[in-house]
């Protein structure tokens, strides 16, 4: 599975590790993920998701996963995350 958040699309940075000396070197700066299971009301089931932890907090703000795939762009989301769109929305 790769390393991105199926919610908000974000993905393993570039950049350089700098050391004392100024020394450069090539690294990656990888995004908070967690493994979550979340309660869909509408759908009536729960969902896994790999999520990063700043999504996870926008999740518990807008008041669970129904409401925060109805406002979100689908642009950023994952396959399974428009799916799970698609599906609450021609549901509610």
């Amino acid at each position: 599975m790769s390393r991105k958040c199926e919610l908000t699309g974000k993905s393993p940075l570039k950049g350089h590790k700098v050391s004392h000396a100024n020394n450069k070197t090539k690294r990656k700066f990888f995004p908070n993920l967690k493994k979550v299971t979340f309660k869909s009301k509408i759908l009536r089931r729960n969902i896994k998701l790999q999520v990063s932890n700043a999504a996870l907090r926008t999740v518990d703000y807008k008041g669970g996963l129904d409401n925060f795939l109805k406002t979100v762009k689908t642009h950023k989301l994952s396959k399974r995350a428009k799916g799970l769109k698609n599906q609450i929305i021609t549901k509610a």
